[in-house]
């Protein structure tokens, strides 16, 4: 999930935003710093949107912006929640599916977790998805 930034200079930082997550903000010291760690602001922002059981916002097109990749593992795991909302489905619900303590879910859908991908894969699977990965040079 690719989304597009906004970057400002204001005095000594640079502030980026992220237009379709309004939370996502981040000061960094020099151009390349704000970029690195505007990752972890947008996965921060999107565990609120998950935590308050909010549909997560699509990202837009970039319109000539520089983008900000989520983490591969973090793109599943949204993948995974937006799956499960248009199922209807709830934590304990693939908690059933997979025949899964609960808490093994909220692991699941956690972005700072380091779930082994082939639980999200089999989660995934629960929810009718296939997952395929694309390397692009």
């Amino acid at each position: 999930m690719n989304y597009p930034v906004d970057r400002t200079r204001d005095d000594d930082t640079i502030l980026v935003t992220f237009p379709d997550v309004p939370e996502a903000i981040t000061f960094e010291a020099d151009r390349d710093d704000s970029l690195a760690r505007a990752v972890d602001a947008l996965e921060t922002a999107l565990m609120g949107y998950i935590a308050d059981r909010r549909d997560i916002p699509r990202p837009g097109a970039s319109g000539g912006r520089p983008i900000v990749a989520m983490t591969l593992l973090g793109s599943m795991k949204i993948t995974l929640y937006q799956a499960m909302r248009a199922k209807g489905w709830r934590k304990a619900d693939l908690a059933r599916a997979l025949h899964v303590d609960p808490r093994q879910v909220d692991r699941l859908l956690d972005l700072r977790h380091g779930s082994p991908v082939t639980q999200i894969e089999a989660a995934l699977a629960a929810c009718g998805h296939t997952v395929r990965v694309e390397l692009v040079a």
